[in-house]
């Protein structure tokens, strides 16, 4: 679980495609205190660390996540925002997030509201129960 609330920024240094498989070395600040296994919101997904470096960790998207996900737009140079799970003992700064990804949403209208901005969002209908 996640509070949505970034902690670092984090730059694609490398990446590498393995059948539909796509894996990315990210150097941040962050990244040489993460743990093999672990759950680190990218972007807000949600990938498990494979490896860990000198300030740079590697992650990868599978298919699936490349369909769901802007991720497959992302190559070296890349900046991702960088989120570590969250600590039942932490405070909650955010909102609770899974960081998971169960459908793509098509942004229909942007409504300037001076200063903000509306977004009119279209998804499919069998998603509509889990949309708060």
């Amino acid at each position: 679980m996640f509070t949505g609330i970034i902690e670092s920024v984090g730059i694609i240094k490398e990446m590498a495609t393995a059948g539909t498989n796509k894996s990315f070395w990210i150097e941040s600040p962050l990244s040489s205190s993460f743990k093999v296994d672990q759950s680190i919101a990218h972007s807000g997904v949600c990938l498990t660390i494979e490896d860990v470096g000198d300030n740079i960790h590697k992650v990868t998207a599978v298919e699936e996540t490349l369909k769901k996900t802007n991720i497959k737009q992302w190559k070296p140079a890349t900046h991702v925002n960088i989120e570590r799970s969250l600590l039942i003992t932490s405070r909650l700064d955010g909102h609770f997030v899974q960081g998971h990804v169960d459908t793509v949403a098509t942004c229909k209208k942007i409504k300037d509201r001076g200063g903000s901005h509306e977004f009119e969002i279209e998804f499919p209908k069998k998603f509509s129960d889990l949309i708060i």
